[in-house]
């Protein structure tokens, strides 16, 4: 596997990540908020194939049963909060929750379940996986700042909309992903 074939697969991991940095983008007023999402999201796509590749293929099977589950569920909280915000009175602060630690782990562990299967695919090919998660982790960090910079730029026109709307993806999200594992 070669590094053309590594960049598309860190785009398409990345695709989740960057559906949530354009909502977490909504409360963006710090350049610190910028890079948050970015070092979460782009740690954790990078050490889930890691973490994948070195447990192999058991671990995967375990987790491939509840991984959907886990994504929904983390998804939707983080989604119904969303949407509960956009809908309170309280429109013109920054909730700087949404940024702190719990917040920010659970959404890069949902964002980053995917990632775990691949890097067990990982294991199958001839590949250095050390540069595999750093290109990964990398296009994850890049595209996660686009995010939020996109979500600024339209939450600032109309937050509470946007922030409904941001949310109401998240628990789409979280049932897409549910659909996709129970279907297949």
């Amino acid at each position: 596997m070669g590094i053309t074939e590594i960049i598309i697969i860190a785009i398409g991991l990345s695709m989740d990540a960057f559906a949530v940095s354009i909502t977490l983008g909504l409360s963006v007023n710090k350049i610190k908020h910028v890079l948050i999402p970015a070092i979460y999201f782009g740690f954790f796509q990078a050490l889930m194939p890691l973490v994948g590749f070195l447990s192999g293929t058991v671990f995967t099977n375990k987790i491939q049963n509840l991984d959907h589950w886990i994504a929904f569920i983390l998804l939707g909280i983080i989604g119904g909060k969303m949407i509960r915000k956009s809908l309170s009175k309280d429109e013109g602060k920054v909730k700087e929750n949404t940024f702190q630690f719990v917040a920010m782990l659970l959404l890069a562990i949902a964002t980053s379940i995917d990632a775990l299967a691949v890097g067990v695919t990982f294991a199958f090919f001839e590949i250095n996986i050390f540069k595999a998660v750093i290109i990964i982790g990398l296009t994850t960090f890049l595209i996660s700042i686009v995010g939020v910079k996109i979500g600024n730029l339209f939450g600032a026109k109309c937050k509470s909309k946007v922030e409904f709307i941001g949310g109401a993806v998240l628990v789409i999200l979280g049932f897409k992903i549910l659909i996709e594992h129970l279907l297949s």
